[in-house]
């Protein structure tokens, strides 16, 4: 079955002429690549011209009247759909059974696409029917006539239209499969009764209550008659809406993906069959997108495209009105032999930094005005060339922001280097070249020209993903989104892993943030608080991400979360989610809020000579991320270091690994996997060292030393927690937290040295100081040497006890219902 020769005949019976067909230019002139002419022939797109002899009230009078009956015979299609799908279910069911109708496999076949195609077509009925009840509304309360047209002229539905056209895909796959589902229904309702009597009764009930009756076959066929008209309906609306509004842009462009698709179905099937890998394999477009690409320390925006057996990167040059966009060659590269590798590139030159926060402030204010100006009241023309500019101002944050790089190395030699701004979206991209290249990939010499004319009809990416050419949703956050990650389980081996997360929107802010680095477990622990400033976001992006030293990262699982503000509140939300083999809890709030513009990022407060309940607060933690982290790379690599925390590392180590925590948490966690062991405990003491106020505050060091003079053990132990309850929560968890870790490193005394009276040694003078060094509260004289024994007796004691409570590590994030654990 020919469906474009259908669809033509169809437009002919309409009298609609054929678009008229020209031979395509050359696309590889510039590069001088000696190739044969392509076999495809590129069809000019004839947009309708706007009806000239109409004012513009009535233009849109008539537009109005097209949407309606455009709703109408919306209504119709989807009961259509809905019949056609009535009996799927149970058809479904059945095939489970002993007696089935039909088989699961035929069921597949005959429905196939058809419950997405319903998906589509009911998502863009109801926003046009909810568009339209909103108009007319309106109307109802504009009794004045210019009030009524200045509703119609604010009426705006173009991106519906563009949204359900880019969902033609579907309608691909439901066109390729249309001739087997047909032959199954044939062969069944010959071969089984059963099915016969169900496929000769379909039923569907009008608007006016009326019963039609319909076969299985002549539903099966609703959906190419109804993809077959989208253009004529598109053209009648293009006909009524005026140049100068703002949906003639996007309906113009719904225009071309329709005919472009029409056109297209059978020359790219054609096409697909025509270049053939010789064990069998057709060369198909499995994925395209646009993406950065590197060449000579210059980025360039380029549409890449991955097909089965390799990879085209191609410029793409958009047409004018009237004619057709074509892409130009850039590069390809075979997928036989492919290396691929993805690095983070957080780098950038100090310059680029502050022209990209330039960048961003600049398109937040244009927005602003934009928003303003939604009366319009400083023009049609203003506005319009304002989008335009705020276009090309997120063209250049999209090519110039991104950091995650993946770099490819052909076994040729060539190597390319592409940048994408999502690590979610290069996964993706990495995973897809994998699976292909896993196989026995094999390598013919392809027809470039071919190839890449082919790419106008093949694409499923039409145009760079812009939010400002996006419609508003008011469903979007706009404020700031707060996520903790607590902790993950499922690993497989031992792996220092991170969280990285995403958030889409506006790029005015950053959009990505990362966790520090876990210590090699099972089961790594963060409770690390990661914020975004959003506009316009809808989804976030969750990956988990194993890192080794001398290797590259490794995504272990990922993601995706709809952010939704009635689901989403003040207070926290823990959830669980499923990534992959791994599971990640978190927790989740947000606070929606006015936005002010961005301004430069902002620099990590430092913790070192900084109140711990200061560093506690900004971390959103009981026990500070420094002393955890330090403890956990200790406690990993160092339980059998001979004098571990009494020989220190080397000084210009230890002030290095200061420097970063005082700027970059994750960089320093990520040193801290390196660097030698005495330099990690050395940080550690230097930390609790030059605290302002000690671990147990100074207040409290007459009465402990008074728990001295108590003969019983036991019950010297029982005032001293009674005194370390009324220390502040962050002192008294983040003092249990390092005493229990020496407890465990006096396990392994016998190796290490170092006993319980050593460890109490090394560290009775930071954690514990007197009031005023040489004197008591009352301003009598105290012997120096007394305080340090006094201070050494304290944490000894503590360190004797088996009884001390765990510390609590980080903060409850409670709710405002009870806690709840949703796996996604």
């Amino acid at each position: 079955m020919d469906v474009y020769q259908e669809a033509l005949s169809y437009l002919e019976s309409q009298h609609v002429a054929e678009a008229g067909r020209d031979i395509l230019e050359d696309v590889f002139q510039e590069e001088a690549v000696s190739c044969f002419l392509s076999p495809f022939s590129s069809e000019s797109i004839d947009f309708p011209d706007i009806l000239t002899s109409c004012t513009r009230e009535e233009m849109l009078e008539k537009k109005l009247a097209v949407l309606r009956g455009i709703l109408e015979s919306e209504e119709v299609y989807l009961r259509e759909l809905d019949a056609l799908l009535t009996p799927m279910k149970a058809l479904r069911a059945s095939a489970g059974t002993s007696q089935p109708v039909l088989s699961s496999q035929q069921v597949q076949t005959v429905f196939y696409q058809v419950p997405e195609l319903r998906d589509v077509h009911q998502s863009f009925f109801s926003g046009l029917k909810a568009r339209l009840s909103a108009h007319s509304q309106a109307e109802e309360m504009s009794s004045a006539q210019e009030m009524v047209m200045c509703s119609n002229y604010k009426l705006e539905v173009g991106d519906l239209f563009l949204k359900m056209v880019n969902s033609l895909g579907l309608y691909g796959g439901f066109i390729e499969n249309y001739e087997k589902a047909v032959e199954v229904v044939r062969k069944c309702t010959q071969s089984n009764p059963r099915f016969r009597t169900l496929a000769e009764s379909m039923y569907i009930n009008g608007a006016d209550k009326v019963r039609t009756i319909y076969t299985l076959e002549a539903l099966l066929y609703k959906p190419l008659d109804r993809v077959t008209k989208t253009t004529l309906v598109l053209r009648d609306l293009l006909k009524t809406t005026p140049v100068e509004h703002k949906d003639h842009a996007a309906l113009q462009e719904a225009l071309r993906l329709s005919q472009s698709f029409l056109s297209g179905v059978n020359e790219s099937s054609q096409s697909k069959r025509e270049v053939k890998l010789t064990h069998g394999m057709r060369r198909q477009l499995m994925r395209d997108d646009f993406v950065v690409d590197v060449s000579e320390g210059v980025r360039s925006l380029r549409h890449l495209f991955l097909y089965t057996d390799l990879l085209l990167c191609t410029r793409f040059k958009h047409a004018a009105r009237g004619k057709q966009d074509q892409y130009r060659f850039s590069w390809y590269l075979p997928l036989a032999g492919l290396r691929v590798r993805w690095v983070t590139d957080h780098e950038r030159p100090p310059d680029t930094t502050v022209r990209l926060q330039t960048l961003r402030t600049k398109m937040f204010l244009l927005r602003q005005q934009l928003h303003q100006n939604v009366k319009g009241t400083r023009g049609l023309t203003w506005t319009a060339r304002s989008r335009k500019k705020l276009e090309q101002m997120e063209l250049l944050l999209l090519t110039h922001s991104p950091v995650y790089r993946l770099d490819l190395h052909s076994p040729s030699g060539k190597s390319h280097t592409l940048f994408f701004s999502s690590l979610y979206i290069l996964e993706e991209w990495r995973d897809t070249i994998h699976k292909l290249t896993a196989g026995n990939i094999e390598t013919i010499p392809p027809d470039l020209l071919t190839l890449t004319s082919a790419c106008v009809k093949l694409r499923m990416t039409q145009q760079p993903h812009l939010h400002c050419s996006e419609a508003e949703d008011e469903t979007s956050l706009c404020g700031t989104v707060s996520v903790a990650i607590h902790s993950a389980s499922g690993l497989q081996e031992l792996a220092c892993v991170y969280v990285c997360v995403e958030v889409d929107g506006y790029g005015f802010y950053d959009q990505q943030a990362q966790t520090h680095s876990s210590v090699h477990s099972l089961n790594p622990h963060w409770d690390q608080e990661l914020s975004f400033q959003v506009d316009g976001a809808q989804k976030m992006m969750v990956l988990c991400v194993s890192q080794s030293n001398g290797q590259d990262d490794t995504v272990l699982g990922k993601t995706t979360i709809q952010l939704e503000s009635k689901s989403l509140s003040s207070r926290w939300r823990r959830q669980t989610l499923q990534l992959g083999q791994v599971e990640v809890t978190l927790s989740l709030k947000y606070c929606p809020h006015q936005l002010e513009a961005p301004g430069s990022p902002v620099q990590q407060p430092p913790v070192f000579c900084v109140p711990i309940e200061k560093v506690a607060q900004q971390e959103g933690v009981l026990v500070p991320h420094l002393v955890r982290c330090c403890v956990e790379e200790v406690e990993r690599r160092g339980m059998d270091e001979v004098g571990i925390y009494r020989i220190s590392g080397t000084a210009t180590d230890i002030s290095s690994l200061k420097a970063v925590f005082n700027s970059n948490l994750r960089e320093a966690v990520t040193r801290l996997r390196s660097a030698e062991v005495n330099a990690v405990s050395g940080v550690l003491k230097l930390y609790l060292r030059e605290l302002p106020e000690p671990l147990i505050p100074t207040d409290l060091f007459q009465s402990l030393a008074k728990t001295l003079d108590i003969q019983d053990l036991n019950s010297r132990l029982v005032s001293m927690l009674s005194l370390l309850q009324s220390c502040p929560e962050v002192n008294r968890n983040t003092f249990l937290y390092l005493v229990h870790h020496l407890q465990r490193v006096a396990q392994r005394h016998d190796v290490n040295k170092m006993t319980l009276l050593n460890l109490a040694t090394v560290f009775g003078p930071s954690l514990l100081r007197p009031p005023v060094a040489g004197l008591e509260q009352n301003g009598a004289t105290v012997d120096i040497s007394q305080e340090v024994v006094i201070q050494v007796q304290v944490v000894f004691s503590y360190l004797q006890s088996n009884n001390l409570p765990e510390a609590q590590t980080s903060a409850p994030y409670s709710s405002d219902t009870e806690d709840e654990t949703t796996h996604m």
